[in-house]
């Protein structure tokens, strides 16, 4: 199975349109041409984390609209959906039943049993890696009064899966198949560092663990017809392993490298970057979550780093901070920045463009996430009405409002990039890095005789586009 060499849309089934049926209309009315495939953000039944605690995987919420919806998407475009591996919610059958029969569950194996791991010192809590403000771990009170404690990583909704289990492996093996049967092209795997438990550890990303699960849950994606993207922010050069391995890593690292380029008019780190990035990547600049910073950590240094951070910091919400188990209240290092990608960029049309136009010649699939496909800016309604930092990024679009704006000059000029992007058949071939000075970048594709050339000028924020003309075989150019 080969995805389209075209854009993705990343979408929230209810935030642009309130339900499916409306997201595939607000599509085929105004971006058809623009895009390849859909990654739509959970859609099944969920009681936390903005749809990432899915009772199940073999549901649709009823708000959103129904498994027809979803498969009239999946005829049409490359379909990516997320398989939640680290986690399944506490209102799940299997949890349910758990907490009805304690250990004689069927599903007990299903979950981390923390006090059958054996003492965990405070040495060994200050190495776990953590998402919230505690340990890592709940208690549950069991239908007979009795206690227990189970793993627990993000929300106390959200309860681990033990991969030391057969049984999680069949769970897993069962929604593959349920979902590549309705269409599903591409598996996002959400949160699957956090999959590996070893004491005296962190707990996240341990290898070789890790790929041990990623491989099998690949093979299984593969033997029925479809590709993985594992979902992971750390160092760099975890998204180069992930692509050794044969899956498709995320280009995380665009993202920041991106901003500090354009805000400081340098392209020396982006231009090391483009060297060696997979090629197999697929490209992002924002997504549901914030503007991640440990996934260019190598890539820039640690001052130009900051420079970003303190940069973006003015125009944002507070970003969000790194934790230890150990000492919950530790600030540690920047985790991510919520912002919209156009705010970041000072909501400069043509620096956003010239982002757009630099990720999209970039090796990989790119994938525009629907606020960035509408040049949002910050919703600080929304995020200081739920108290949720990353709502900031997560505006609700009426058809109306999609309506309005993709009639804005820059909309107009990222649809006719994306479009081009999208149909030009030179994005097949080989990719190369041209010469420029360290103010600017030129990249080229080249497929047979068609080529097509990208310069931009990072000091004016001016992106334009060469090309060999497919029909009569002229060299064009257009300003993006």
């Amino acid at each position: 199975m080969t995805l389209r060499n075209q854009v993705q849309l990343i979408a929230y089934p209810d935030r642009m349109g309130t339900n499916l049926a409306e997201l595939y209309d607000i599509v085929d009315r105004h971006f058809s041409k623009a895009i390849g495939g859909i990654h739509i953000l959970p859609p099944y039944p969920s009681n936390a984390d903005g749809g990432f605690s899915p009772l199940t995987h073999k549901e649709i919420d009823p708000k959103y609209g129904s498994w027809a919806d979803v498969e009239k998407i999946s005829a049409r475009f490359d379909l990516c959906l997320d398989l939640t591996l680290n986690h399944i919610s506490d209102e799940s059958e299997e949890f349910k039943d758990f907490v009805a029969r304690g250990y004689d569950s069927e599903y007990a194996d299903l979950f981390v049993h923390v006090d059958q791991l054996g003492p965990i010192s405070a040495d060994d809590l200050a190495r776990i890696h953590i998402r919230k403000e505690k340990e890592p771990f709940r208690e549950v009170v069991f239908a007979d009064g009795s206690r227990g404690r189970v793993w627990c990583t993000f929300t106390e909704h959200q309860i681990d899966l033990n991969f030391s289990s057969p049984k999680t492996y069949a769970l897993m093996e069962d929604y593959i198949k349920f979902l590549t049967a309705r269409g599903v092209k591409l598996f996002r795997l959400d949160a699957f560092g956090y999959t590996t438990k070893k004491i005296g550890t962190s707990c996240f990303l341990v290898e070789p663990d890790v790929y041990d699960i990623l491989k099998w849950i690949d093979g299984v994606a593969r033997e029925n017809g479809a590709d993985t993207l594992p979902e992971v922010h750390d160092h760099a050069s975890f998204q180069y392993a992930i692509a050794l391995h044969g899956m498709h890593p995320y280009g995380f690292a665009l993202a920041p490298l991106l901003l500090f380029s354009l805000l400081d008019a340098n392209s020396t780190y982006l231009k090391q970057w483009l060297r060696m990035c997979p090629r197999n990547q697929l490209t992002v600049l924002d997504t549901h979550d914030g503007i991640c910073i440990p996934d260019v950590e190598g890539v820039l240094p640690k001052d130009k780093i900051q420079a970003v951070i303190d940069n973006v910091s003015q125009r944002s919400a507070d970003p969000i901070l790194r934790r230890s188990a150990a000492n919950v209240h530790s600030v540690g290092a920047i985790y991510q920045l919520t912002c919209t990608y156009y705010d970041a960029l000072k909501r400069n049309d043509d620096a956003y463009i010239a982002a757009r136009a630099i990720q999209f010649f970039a090796p990989g699939i790119p994938q525009v996430y629907y606020v960035g496909l509408l040049a949002g800016s910050n919703d600080l309604e929304l995020m200081e009405k739920t108290g949720e930092l990353r709502d900031i990024n997560r505006h609700a679009y009426s058809a109306d409002d999609v309506a309005a704006a993709v009639k804005t000059p820059v909309v107009k000029r990222l649809l006719k990039l994306m479009e081009f992007r999208s149909s030009y058949p030179a994005f097949d071939g080989v990719f190369h890095l041209m010469y420029s000075n360290e103010s600017s970048v030129a990249m080229c594709w080249r497929h047979g005789e068609l080529r097509c050339e990208l310069f931009v000028d990072l000091n004016f924020k001016k992106a334009t586009i060469s090309y060999v003309d497919e029909k009569s075989k002229r060299w064009l150019s257009m300003r993006c």
